[in-house]
C-alpha cells in the first residue's frame, strides 16, 4: 500500500502523515520546506523513517507540481491514497508566478493538476482513493467563473477561501464521474475548525470571530479524524464522491451537488492549466 500527502509539516496534514506511515508500505511527504519535512521524517519510529520519501512540491508553482508527480511516477507504478490536505487562506490578493491568485493555486489548481498527473498510477491500484481535505465554509462560495483569478472584481479573502474549498467538492465528484467505473474512489471532508495558524493569516471581520471562536475550536488531532477513517477505512462504494464530516456523510451546499458547475469548473481547470497538461 502506497500514500501521497501534500501539506503534511503542520497542522491535521502532520498529524495524518504521522498516524498513518504505520499502515502504509511507501509515503511520498509532498512539501517545500524540505527541513521541516526531515525533522517530521525523524520523528517516526526507524523503521517508519525507512519508508518515507521527501518530494519537493510548491502548489504555487506548476512547474514544481508537475515534476513532483514525474518524480513519484518514476519511483512507483501504483498510489493507493492520494491526500490532498494542503491549502490556506491569504489576506490579500497575491498572484503566483504563474498569473493564478494565490489562493486558486494552493488549494484547487494545483491538486488538480497533481490528481491528474498521478492518475495512471492511481487508476493502476485497484480501489485507490484521493481524498481532498474542503472546509464546511463551502457554504458561503459565490463563484464567479468569469473572473477566478479576481483581475475584475474586489478581492476578499474570505469568500477566496469558500470558493475553493467548494472547488474541491466539486472536484471530487468530478472524479468519482469519470473515473468511479475504472476503480477510483474520491471523498471530500470537513476536518472541524482547527486550533492551529491558520487564522493568523486573516483579518478584519473574518480574524474577529475566528478569535472569538478560539477557545471553542478542536485539536489538529481530532481535526485530522476524518482524513485517517477516509483512507483506512474501506467505503461503500455507493458513497464514491460523497463529502464527509466527523467521519460521516454530510449533505454539502447545493451548489457542491450542481453537476453543472461541476462540469464548468472542470473545464475552466483545464483552459487554466492547459500549458502543464
Amino acid at each position: 500500500m502506497k500514500l501521497a500527502i501534500t501539506g503534511p509539516t503542520s497542522g491535521i496534514g502532520e498529524v495524518a502523515f504521522s498516524k498513518l506511515t504505520p499502515y502504509f508500505n511507501e509515503v511520498f511527504l509532498l512539501a517545500r520546506n524540505e527541513s521541516k519535512a526531515n525533522k517530521l521524517i525523524q520523528s517516526l519510529s526507524s523503521s517508519d523513517q525507512k519508508k518515507v520519501r521527501f518530494i519537493y512540491c510548491d502548489l504555487a508553482d506548476m512547474a514544481s507540481v508537475v515534476a513532483a508527480a514525474k518524480s513519484i511516477l518514476e519511483k512507483t507504478s501504483t498510489l493507493d491514497v492520494l491526500i490532498n490536505n494542503a491549502g490556506g487562506i491569504f489576506q490579500n490578493k497575491e498572484v503566483t508566478k504563474d498569473g493564478f491568485e494565490l489562493g486558486l493555486s494552493t488549494n484547487h489548481l494545483g491538486h488538480f493538476l497533481l490528481t491528474h498527473n498521478l492518475m495512471p498510477i492511481l487508476l493502476n491500484s485497484k480501489g485507490a482513493k484521493v481524498i481532498n481535505v474542503s472546509s464546511e465554509g463551502h457554504r458561503a462560495a459565490k463563484v464567479d467563473f468569469d473572473d477566478l483569478n479576481y483581475e475584475k472584481k474586489k478581492f476578499s479573502s474570505f469568500v477566496s477561501y469558500a470558493n475553493v474549498k467548494l472547488f474541491n467538492i466539486l472536484f471530487t465528484k468530478s472524479l468519482a464521474d469519470k473515473y468511479g467505473e475504472k476503480g477510483l474512489n474520491a471523498y471530500a471532508l470537513h476536518p472541524g475548525v482547527v486550533k492551529t495558524n491558520f487564522g493568523k493569516e486573516t483579518s478584519g471581520v473574518f480574524s474577529f470571530f475566528w478569535k472569538l471562536a478560539s477557545p471553542f475550536m478542536i485539536t489538529a488531532e481530532e481535526g485530522a479524524k476524518t482524513t485517517i477513517f477516509l483512507a483506512k477505512t474501506k467505503i461503500d462504494s455507493l458513497k464514491n464522491g460523497y463529502y464527509f464530516k466527523k467521519s460521516k456523510p454530510l449533505k454539502p451546499s447545493s451548489e457542491a451537488n450542481s453537476k453543472k458547475m461541476r462540469e464548468r469548473l472542470w473545464k475552466e481547470s483545464e483552459a487554466l492549466l492547459k500549458s502543464w497538461l
